[in-house]
């Protein structure tokens, strides 16, 4: 059981955690650069609103479907993200 959910390791949810930790490793370094810089500058505002809105979204539907590498995932990206857009917010 993780978090309430039983856990059916399958080749289908190697691939899918495979999947989950490569899309959302993709962000860190945007997100140790806007940390250590504060430079948002070249991002976009509405990029980030987006993605953000979109990261919850997948969130409530991973949660809904019970899908352990959507909610893995998401849960992760979830936070990097916001940094990200209120670094954006407070600094431009």
């Amino acid at each position: 059981m993780f978090f309430g959910y039983h856990v059916d390791v399958d080749f289908i949810t190697i691939i899918g955690f495979t999947a989950a930790t490569l899309t959302t490793l993709a962000g860190v370094p945007q997100f140790i650069k806007t940390v250590r810089t504060k430079e948002t500058k070249g991002l976009s505002l509405w990029t980030y609103i987006i993605l953000a809105v979109g990261i919850s979204l997948w969130l409530i539907y991973g949660i809904l479907k019970q899908d352990m590498p959507l909610i893995f995932s998401n849960v992760v990206v979830i936070f990097p993200t916001i940094v990200i857009l209120l670094t954006k917010l407070k600094h431009g």
